[in-house]
């Protein structure tokens, strides 16, 4: 007796689609001049569709060799006041609808600090997804927690198993 049952031949090792969008946010965090932290953003719509991504970096039109890369002393002369993180200029880099990302989630190399959540909670995203919370125990990363709590925006951390290309 034949069957018309087909054998599965499709390919076993594939990238699942949180190790594919955070592989994506890590290769655009290459793009930041950042000499100490390298953080890229991926937005994805909840049919696999990426919206946006975006990479800490200077706001437009400011010469990234004159910009303060400094990370300690008077804080007008460190980057902290002037660097736009990943996820806002993944927010902002979206030329869409703002509807468009209402139920979307974004894939960072970092735990969003509380100004990024504000922005992820204000424009609709319903999920972070992340690889380092390396400062977990700093005001700013406690105080996110509790804003994507309070307002319904789930958060996890993910392991990559699988070799990725980029050496992070």
């Amino acid at each position: 007796m034949s069957t018309n049952l087909k054998e599965d031949c499709s390919r076993k090792e594939h990238l699942s689609w949180d190790e594919y969008f955070m592989a994506i946010a890590m290769l655009t965090a290459e793009r930041s001049k950042d000499p100490n932290t390298q953080v890229g953003a991926c937005i994805v719509s909840s049919d696999n569709r990426i919206l946006s991504i975006g990479y800490n970096g200077t706001p437009n039109g400011y010469k990234d060799e004159e910009f303060p890369w400094n990370r300690e002393g008077n804080p007008l002369d460190t980057k902290y006041m002037y660097v736009c993180h990943a996820e806002l200029n993944a927010i902002l880099n979206f030329r869409g609808g703002r509807r468009e990302l209402e139920g979307s989630r974004i894939y960072v190399d970092l735990f969003p600090c509380n100004e990024c959540s504000k922005a992820i909670i204000q424009c609709g995203i319903k999920e972070v997804i992340y690889l380092s919370d390396k400062y977990s125990d700093t005001d700013s990363t406690i105080a996110s927690k509790r804003l994507l709590d309070k307002c319904g925006v789930s958060y996890r951390q993910i392991k990559l198993d699988k070799k990725i290309i980029l050496n992070k």
